[in-house]
């Protein structure tokens, strides 16, 4: 009798629930296509989260199938909301995956690059100034297109099909131009190997940045010919002229505020120096950096006032034309132009086709923005360049415009009526000021877990920051640069950057004396990738229904910021050569060894652990003994001891591994670490050296009560197109045979 009242109470309850869900789905419909671009990203994320490259089956002909099934879903089930749902979302999550696949796969292998100095040649695609080191004198960055390596063994070889990143000496001044065909010799490494397992991956990067990797000069660069037959309208006309603007924009404007109108007017960005990126990082303001949609849109907003007002003072045109749509599109001509000018960068291409979309909105006479104009954005983003919904420039951009539209949909009409009370200059002023704070604490809000994500940190004040420097891009400094661009064929652009250099001045010292407020920056530690995950289905949720149901969207968003605190951080971590060593040590992250890499590895760790690197030491134990080194006589022999487990870390060998560990010594080992071969050594307890390195990449030690747990980078990313072989090797670069 009991269990016949528990299964009737379990139907009821389906039977209420399915229909009370299904009420609210209809009540959703028209927002269901917003979820498209939802389920395409799900699909992007299921490919870069296999381990190993799909079969053909399940590539093509899987893909293909569900797209076939979902096709007839929706006509079959058309009239059914859950039909919808399911067909579409097959759909969707099917042409995400095909389309990172081909995505992938349109790119060449990785090359073998020489692990020693070699002659190159090749055509300079394009160039950037890099900020020196600590105060050391700005350096060029040159990237290097069709390389060939001048040695007998690499003769009759194809060019590259990828690029070189070359980082050339800083007294190397000479003239070089896009197109030039040079000569240099140079030191060139691949990409590197993450930092520590679920790491930045720069080799994925690199891969679809088609990338096969970087180097430095060894002597200057010698320029052999000018080139005309390879160089296109780009080279020939965009990179000269912004390598023009560049150069005169510096001439006028020094240091770091020539770099920073640079930035905002060329898109070159590479000259600012560090400790400005630091202070505009840790106030909130590093978007004013990046030429994305906030640049985009000031520039066409200028240029649609001044067209509306031409036209308006133009009495024929005004009674006769649809002068508004008429200035959008000049608007968004000129900010085409922008674009260009700054390098067509993702981000300003995505504000490009969101603009395009808004100007198309205001000539059919809808509304500028909407969550269906986004939708349709990103699904084309989705198509075109899937990889970058990885990247967070995408997400930042996306959750931002999105908690935007939302946030005023939502707060719209209380806004309205409080504008339509408002007289007089004093409250004009105060709506701007609630629009401007409110438009800053919502981007702000949208935008903190994904930058908790991918920097580790969090900028409490980055509403007051905002607050003070948007509107002095806004009417001060992008007016001022348009001017000065406009100046530039007469050679006035000193009347408009001048006054330009002082606006940008006051944000400098806005943004570094946000930075020096107590707390400015806190650091958390790494969110693990399902975290992230959750911030953004959540958010999501939260944006894309109107409901009151969308507030459970708060719940994963939560989740997925505190899911730092719910992960398990590793003991010991091991760099991917091998060399550097570091120990979590309660509060603190101490970190002996060497590495090629150095000083990347260990800001990466910095980051992940949310603890400033500091040395082993150099005999004795750490308060609370986990650590102890130099105990049986040898400084670099080190032991970690926690959770009844015990480490032995070998740090540094200068036998390579030739000196035998004594077998006492390995007795009560759980894991022996080496940043040499062990060889013979200890060959009864596990073992971590560099061959183990070599072959697995970075590492994460954890000593439990249960054992010792050790998950490798290798084991985290698979064997994909993009991760590199043992060492970092690829595929050589040989000679086609007379058949092929």
């Amino acid at each position: 009798m009991k269990e016949a009242s528990l299964r009737e109470i379990i139907v009821f309850l389906k039977r209420d629930l399915l229909a009370a869900v299904t009420a609210l789905l209809l009540a959703e419909q028209r927002r269901l296509v917003l979820w498209v671009p939802v389920g395409m990203a799900l699909g992007v994320a299921g490919y870069f989260g296999l381990r190993q490259e799909p079969s053909v089956w399940g590539r093509v002909a899987l893909p293909m199938l569900c797209i076939g099934a979902a096709l007839l879903g929706l006509w079959r089930g058309w009239q059914s909301v859950w039909g919808r749902i399911v067909a579409g979302g097959c759909l969707a999550v099917a042409v995400g995956f095909l389309a990172v696949w081909l995505s992938t796969h349109r790119h060449p292998p990785m090359p073998e690059l020489p692990r020693r100095a070699v002659e190159i040649t090749g055509t300079v695609q394009s160039m950037a100034v890099v900020a020196g080191r600590d105060g050391a004198v700005p350096g060029r960055m040159v990237v290097l297109a069709n390389a060939r390596f001048e040695t007998p063994l690499d003769a009759d070889m194809l060019p590259l099909k990828r690029t070189l990143r070359v980082k050339l000496k800083p007294d190397d001044m000479g003239d070089l131009a896009p197109g030039d065909e040079v000569w240099v010799r140079v030191m060139l490494m691949p990409p590197p190997f993450p930092a520590f397992p679920g790491g930045r991956d720069l080799q994925r990067e690199a891969w679809f940045a088609n990338s096969a990797g970087y180097g430095r000069a060894l002597n200057p660069v010698e320029r052999l010919s000018v080139s005309s037959r390879q160089r296109g309208w780009i080279v020939t006309v965009l990179e000269p002229l912004r390598e023009t603007l560049d150069t005169r924009i510096r001439a006028v404007l020094l240091g770091a505020v020539g770099a920073v109108a640079s930035t905002v007017l060329t898109g070159e960005s590479a000259s600012v120096p560090r400790a400005v990126r630091e202070d505009f990082a840790a106030s909130g303001l590093a978007h004013l950096l990046a030429v994305a949609g906030l640049h985009l849109g000031l520039v066409m907003g200028l240029l649609m006032g001044l067209f509306r007002l031409e036209f308006a003072l133009w009495e024929w045109a005004a009674l006769r034309w649809p002068c508004k749509a008429l200035s959008a599109l000049l608007a968004l001509v000129g900010g085409g132009g922008y674009a260009m000018l700054t390098g067509l960068h993702l981000p300003v291409i995505r504000s490009l086709i969101m603009a395009s979309i808004a100007v198309l909105g205001i000539a059919v006479g809808r509304r500028v923005v909407s969550m269906r104009g986004l939708a349709l954005a990103a699904t084309l983003l989705a198509l075109i360049m899937p990889e970058e919904l990885l990247g967070v420039a995408f997400q930042m951009s996306f959750a931002a415009v999105m908690a935007l539209v939302a946030g005023y949909e939502a707060l719209g009409p209380w806004f309205a009526g409080y504008r339509a009370r408002a007289t007089g200059i004093v409250h004009w002023l105060v709506c701007h000021l609630i629009a401007l704070a409110l438009t800053s604490l919502l981007a702000g809000l949208a935008t903190l877990p994904i930058v908790m994500a991918h920097f580790g940190q969090i900028q409490p004040f980055f509403v007051l920051a905002n607050l003070l420097a948007v509107p002095l891009m806004a009417v001060w400094i992008m007016p001022l640069g348009l001017l000065a661009l406009l100046l530039m064929p007469l050679h006035l652009e000193a009347m408009a950057l001048t006054p330009m250099g002082w606006g940008i001045d006051l944000v400098l010292s806005m943004a570094h004396g946000v930075a020096q407020l107590p707390a400015a920056r806190v650091s958390v530690p790494h969110m693990p990738t399902w975290g992230l995950g959750a911030v953004l289905l959540g958010l999501c949720w939260l944006c894309l229904w109107r409901q009151r149901w969308r507030l459970w969207g708060v719940v994963p968003v939560a989740l997925g910021m505190l899911s730092p605190l719910l992960l398990v951080q590793p003991d010991i971590l091991i760099s991917p050569d091998g060399g550097l060593m570091a120990v979590r040590d309660g509060g603190h992250l101490l970190v002996a060894g060497r590495s090629r890499d150095s000083a990347a590895v260990q800001a990466a760790w910095a980051q992940a652990f949310a603890r400033e690197p500091e040395p082993f030491p150099v005999k004795g134990q750490t308060p609370d003994g986990v650590l102890s080194c130099g105990e049986d006589g040898d400084p670099d022999i080190c032991f970690v001891s926690k959770n009844g487990r015990m480490a032995l870390l070998r740090v540094v060998d200068k036998t390579d591994g030739m000196a035998h560990l004594p077998d006492a010594l390995c007795a009560d080992m759980d894991v022996v670490i080496s940043s040499a071969p062990l060889r013979d050594s200890c060959p009864n307890a596990r073992r971590l050296d560099r061959f183990f390195a070599w072959r697995e990449g970075a590492q994460a030690v954890y000593l439990e009560k249960q054992g010792v747990r050790v998950v490798t980078d290798r084991a985290v990313r698979g064997a994909r197109p993009w991760v590199m072989k043992p060492g970092g090797h690829g595929m050589p670069n040989l000679p086609l045979a007379p058949s092929e």
